[in-house]
C-alpha cells in the first residue's frame, strides 16, 4: 500500500469513526478522576509527598557496602513514615551512599539523636557528621507553604495559560480543547505516578508545572492549522500539522528517555522530573491527536455547515 493510498483510506475511516474514537481518551479521563478522587478520600491528598513536602530528617550514610535491602527491613520495626534512597556513582553504577528519610519528623536534637542511635545499632559503628554521614532538616510549616506556593503557582500558570490561548482562538472550544488537553496529560500522568507509589518532591510538582508548557505547543499548532486553513481541506491540514506536532513529541520522548536511563540511578530528583515529563508527553499524543483532532475536526465542519445554511 503506498503512502497516498494509506492516508485516503485512514481519511475515510477517521471522517467515519473520528466521534467514537474520543470515547478512548474520555475514558482514560473518566477513570483518572474516579482514582484521583477515591485517593484523596483515602490519603486526604492527591499524590504521595516525599520529605521535602511533609518535612523531616535526612541522614546520609557514606557507606558503599552497606545493603539497603537488610537495612530497610531493619528500620521498618524501628521509625516510623520513612524511605530510603540510593547514591550511585554516575559511570561506574557503584553505590557511593544510601539516603534515609524519615517523614513528619519534629526535626528536633532528641529525635536526630534518637534516629543516630538506631542506625548505630545496626552499622555496628558511629555516624559521625562530615565524616561518614550528613544530616539534614526540613521543617514541616517551611515545607507546607512551600507545596502551597507550588499550588499557586500551577494555578497561575494555569490561568495565564488560558487567556493567551483565548486570545488566540477567539473561540470557547477551540480553547477549551487545548487548556483540556494540559489538565489530562497532568491528571493522567500523576495517576501513574500514584500507582507506583512514587512519593513526589517538590521537584516533581515543578516538573507538572514544566508538562504545561509542553502539552499546548502541539494543540495550538493543531488548532491554528484547522482553524486557518485557507482552502485546503480538514484532513490535509490534520495530517500536516501531525508530521510537524509529532516529530516534536516523539524528539521531546527520546532525549527525555536518554536522560531518564542515564540519571535514574544516581539521581532520584532528576529521575521524577524526567518520568513525569515522560508520561505527559505519551498521555499527549493520545490527547492531542485523539481527543484534539477529534475536537478541532467537529467543530471545523459545524461552522463550515453553518457557513453554508447561511
Amino acid at each position: 500500500m503506498d503512502k497516498q493510498n494509506f492516508k485516503e483510506k485512514f481519511a475515510k475511516f477517521h471522517d467515519k469513526n473520528y466521534k467514537i474514537l474520543l470515547l478512548i481518551p474520555l475514558a482514560l479521563l473518566i477513570f483518572s478522576v474516579i482514582y484521583l478522587t477515591s485517593f484523596y478520600m483515602q490519603h486526604n491528598d492527591f499524590f504521595y509527598k516525599d520529605i521535602s513536602l511533609t518535612g523531616g530528617t535526612t541522614i546520609t550514610i557514606n557507606d558503599e557496602n552497606l545493603n539497603s535491602l537488610e537495612l530497610k527491613e531493619f528500620l521498618s520495626s524501628k521509625l516510623g513514615d520513612f524511605n530510603l534512597r540510593q547514591i550511585s556513582d554516575l559511570m561506574t553504577k557503584k553505590q557511593i551512599a544510601i539516603i534515609v528519610e524519615i517523614k513528619n519528623s519534629e526535626c528536633n536534637e532528641a529525635e536526630i539523636q534518637q534516629t543516630k542511635t538506631i542506625l548505630e545499632n545496626y552499622l555496628k559503628y558511629s555516624l559521625i557528621e562530615g565524616e561518614n554521614s550528613t544530616v539534614e532538616c526540613t521543617g514541616s510549616t517551611f515545607s507546607k507553604d512551600f507545596y502551597k506556593q507550588l499550588g499557586v503557582a500551577i494555578l497561575i500558570a494555569f490561568f495565564l495559560m488560558s487567556i493567551v490561548v483565548f486570545l488566540q482562538f477567539k473561540s470557547f472550544i477551540p480553547s477549551l480543547a487545548v487548556i483540556y488537553s494540559a489538565v489530562a496529560d497532568i491528571l493522567m500522568a500523576l495517576v501513574v505516578i500514584n500507582i507506583f507509589k512514587i512519593p513526589l518532591s517538590t521537584a516533581g510538582i515543578v516538573a507538572f508545572l514544566m508538562l504545561i508548557g509542553y502539552s499546548v505547543d502541539t494543540d495550538i499548532l493543531l488548532m491554528n492549522k484547522v482553524l486557518k486553513r485557507e482552502g485546503k481541506s480538514i484532513n490535509q491540514m490534520i495530517w500536516g500539522s501531525f508530521k510537524t506536532g509529532i516529530t516534536m513529541t516523539l524528539t521531546s520522548i527520546v532525549a527525555v528517555l536518554a536522560a531518564l536511563l542515564i540519571v535514574s540511578s544516581f539521581s532520584s530528583i532528576l529521575f521524577q522530573i524526567f518520568l513525569i515529563m515522560l508520561l505527559g508527553l505519551l498521555f499527549d499524543i493520545v490527547n492531542t491527536w485523539i481527543t484534539n483532532v477529534s475536537i478541532s475536526k467537529w467543530y471545523a465542519l459545524s461552522k463550515e455547515k453553518k457557513k453554508n445554511e447561511n
